[in-house]
């Protein structure tokens, strides 16, 4: 017999009257009667209901939250409240049982904390069912995005040989034997002996390859894996994260802020026409603990109001000169409320881009033209010598959610530009070539997933937004 979700039960009127199959996990079982059903396909559960009388007790006991549990029975309208329709049990079998002495999430309310110690459990929970659905739901978004405008995709590679933002902060790859590593006659690690024959590292940006197909293809984007060895315990920062990383021709710094505009709109209008359910239970969930939180910490925007914000508005766009001078005149700059102060020639704050766009604009908020001497190697110069063609999107309880530029296309400029950076040209010999044949004028941005799925689905820690985070120290599961 052809199973049936819990989803396509609850969804289906036709299936009203039908006996069917359902497999799932229970979640609650009370009076010996009523089991409360859940099977990943939706946040919602189903009622089936058991004549216990009938039932041998000693499987009656093994109904535990957690077990795997197969019914199979009438599709009802239910009697009860809280459902509109519910299973007459005609036969069940636990498929797998779950001691209740032993099975760590027991319907109750657990901390974050605790959950990330069971993360290979966690998505059991409600919670994380439905910050994973949405998850899944962004990342279908994204490809129907670029592939209904002619974008291809590209698989960039993971294991890379130059640093795409001179940072420095990343994994080695080697496959040297670290207790008797080779050295060359200086003493220094003989990088030669090694599979690569050069030292190599997990990449953090796929960006300079994309930047190879898009004066190719014309449109691509990349979507996957980055990786970044920065010793960082923050909310905000992983070890392996993932990036979308669009790269566009003959588009300049205007058409590059208009595609991240669209791009985000368009998802958060994905979410909210299709994932509701879910939303609106990480909605519930956000105000209870709004509630627990000091006043001056409290979000001023809910969880759905904030993405109705995001396609309600049209993105407010100033350069990062007017952005300091605004700042430079708020009132928590002049009452000296702000915990680091701004100033011209340092990166923004998260409260300065918070202070942008929850208090002074109220909408999201596209800064531009940053200064040249905290950006990448790779943005343009402007003509002002000092400031580059950067943009950053700003978005309220959060931030920076998109950063890009307009990419460096005149040859003479960009070696200067890896001069200052201390890149050296042999490192990038095929990036500068290409600004030697057929150069154009080219943008794009970058995307960090996890801080996408933070602002969508309203959780305030990165490390809960993706299945096994790996930060400093953990690399558990």
């Amino acid at each position: 017999m052809k199973t049936t979700t819990v989803n396509e039960a609850i969804t289906i009127s036709s299936l009203q009257g039908d006996t069917i199959t359902l497999n799932g996990w229970v979640r609650t079982f009370r009076s010996n009667r009523f089991i409360a059903i859940n099977d990943g396909s939706t946040i919602k559960n189903i009622q089936a209901v058991i004549d216990f009388e009938s039932v041998d007790e000693n499987e009656l006991k093994r109904i535990n939250t957690g077990a795997a549990i197969k019914v199979i029975g009438k599709l009802v309208e239910s009697q009860g409240k809280g459902q509109h329709v519910e299973i007459q049990v005609a036969e069940f079998t636990i498929l797998g049982d779950a001691n209740p002495d032993e099975y760590p999430l027991q319907p109750k309310k657990h901390s974050m904390e605790f959950l990330r110690e069971k993360a290979h459990l966690r998505m059991r929970t409600n919670t994380f069912g439905a910050v994973f659905r949405l998850r899944h739901a962004m990342s279908f978004a994204i490809h129907n995005y670029f592939n209904d405008r002619g974008f291809y995709q590209m698989h960039t590679p993971i294991v890379t040989g130059s640093d795409a933002e001179g940072a420095g902060e990343m994994f080695r790859v080697t496959t040297m034997d670290l207790n008797n590593v080779d050295k060359d006659e200086d003493g220094n690690v003989d990088t030669t002996k090694d599979f690569f024959g050069k030292e190599t590292n997990l990449t953090v940006s796929g960006q300079l390859e994309a930047e190879l197909g898009a004066l190719a293809l014309g449109k691509v984007y990349t979507f996957g894996p980055t990786f970044r060895a920065e010793n960082s315990n923050t909310t905000r920062h992983l070890a392996e994260f993932w990036m979308i990383e669009p790269e566009v021709a003959f588009a300049d710094i205007i058409d590059n802020m208009n595609l991240a505009e669209d791009f985000l709109k368009y998802l958060a209008q994905y979410a909210l026409d299709n994932c509701m359910d879910d939303l609106e239970f990480l909605h519930e969930r956000e105000v209870k603990d709004e509630k627990t939180k000091p006043q001056i910490e409290r979000n001023e925007i809910n969880l759905i109001d904030r993405l109705k914000f995001v396609t309600a508005n049209n993105f407010e766009r100033i350069t990062y000169t007017e952005a300091i001078k605004i700042l430079e005149n708020s009132k928590p700059y002049k009452k000296k409320k702000f915990k680091y102060m701004p100033e011209w020639g340092a990166d923004m704050q998260t409260e300065h881009e918070r202070y942008l766009v929850e208090k002074h604009f109220k909408k999201p908020v596209i800064i531009s033209d940053y200064p040249a001497s905290f950006k990448a190697f790779y943005m343009r110069q402007n003509e002002d010598g000092k400031t580059v063609a950067a943009m950053d999107i700003l978005f309220p309880g959060i931030g920076e959610i998109i950063g890009g530029s307009q990419r460096e296309e005149r040859l003479d400029v960009l070696k200067e530009k890896c001069k200052d950076f201390n890149i050296p040209e042999e490192h990038v010999w095929w990036y500068l070539e290409t600004r030697k044949f057929g150069t154009c004028v080219h943008s794009g941005f970058g995307l960090g997933f996890e801080r996408l799925v933070m602002f969508v689905t309203g959780m305030t820690n990165i490390r809960d937004v993706i299945p096994f985070p790996r930060t400093p120290k953990s690399a558990e599961f």
